[in-house]
């Protein structure tokens, strides 16, 4: 699949991951030493969950270069399915940030609970918070533009990782605003709204990991993509009776087995030239990574 300007996918996934990582490494660098000078823990906390940003561009670059194969002798349906394994462990990694960040915000309202006090955060927290915020959701728009134009899907789920990161920031700044802006009763502000980002960050985690295990688990497409097929197929007339389907995922693409039948004296020929034209429609339709498998049979 090309891209404009004859930038091919893999190219676009390289390209767009390392300006994410080298953006992440910036904003860790950064968001740490505003931590630590303004004396914010939450600022650290958010500068810790930028670092964890490098694994997963990391796991997309590496899985992104093996997804990338053709076919081979012990990969017939070629190795697609390592690029959802890395949208699965992109999510798992968001999932446990998340509970990181969960059971760091209840300790420090326990503690505020208990009557300690919560350190009055500098002004640098706030700035590195702000920037942090404007970097990471355009990281996302800039990751999920190229992840559509591409189709993919560990791209996308790495887009998801910044915006979570850009979440994750949001909450900081309303913490540390609160904390700087207000009495002293007020910065239990800060953990609070690092719990709601938890939570959100736990529903992007799912949203990420159950379908990449339907995936990897073999599940069937959509009934309505698979009614789909059913339809593009039954459109040339001379064929009949769609039967045994089976559908699943494999990365980027899809594979589609089905059993068509047509009339029995047909020639080996028509009959191969109705199954081309088959796999040309699904192609157009789902792209060219798609995989099919039809087994044609005589109308009783």
């Amino acid at each position: 699949m090309k891209t404009n300007k004859q930038e091919t996918r893999e190219q676009a996934i390289y390209k767009v991951t390392w300006i994410g990582f080298f953006v992440n490494v910036l904003l860790s660098v950064g968001k740490l030493i505003a931590g630590f000078v303004g004396r914010s823990g939450a600022m650290i906390a958010d500068g810790v969950h930028s670092v964890s940003d490098f694994a997963t561009d990391i796991v997309v670059l590496l899985f992104v270069r093996i997804s990338a194969k053709p076919k081979d002798e012990d990969h017939d349906y070629g190795h697609g399915k390592y690029e959802t394994l890395a949208t699965v462990v992109i999510g798992v990694a968001l999932a446990a940030v998340a509970i990181g960040i969960l059971v760091d915000s209840t300790e420090r309202i326990a503690q505020v609970l208990r009557g300690e006090s919560i350190a009055r955060p500098g002004i640098v927290a706030l700035v590195a918070a702000a920037v942090s915020i404007v970097a990471k959701e355009a990281l996302y728009w800039y990751t999920m533009l190229t992840a559509k134009r591409v189709d993919s899907p560990a791209l996308k789920a790495n887009a998801w990782h910044h915006r979570s990161d850009a979440f994750s920031s949001i909450g900081t700044l309303i913490g540390i605003g609160g904390a700087y802006f207000l009495s002293e009763q007020w910065r239990v502000l800060d953990p609070i709204a690092a719990i709601v980002v938890g939570a959100l960050i736990i529903k992007v985690a799912y949203d990420l990991v159950m379908p990449g295990l339907n995936e990897l688990l073999e599940r069937s497409l959509p009934k309505e993509q698979e009614d789909e097929i059913v339809a593009l197929v039954l459109a040339d007339k001379r064929l009949s009776d769609v039967h045994n389907l089976k559908t699943r995922r494999i990365g980027a693409g899809i594979a589609v087995e089905l059993h068509v039948r047509v009339q029995g004296n047909m020639t080996v020929n028509e009959s191969h030239a109705i199954t081309r034209n088959i796999e040309q429609l699904l192609r157009q339709q789902y792209g060219d990574r798609t995989q099919v498998i039809i087994h044609i049979e005589p109308l009783k």
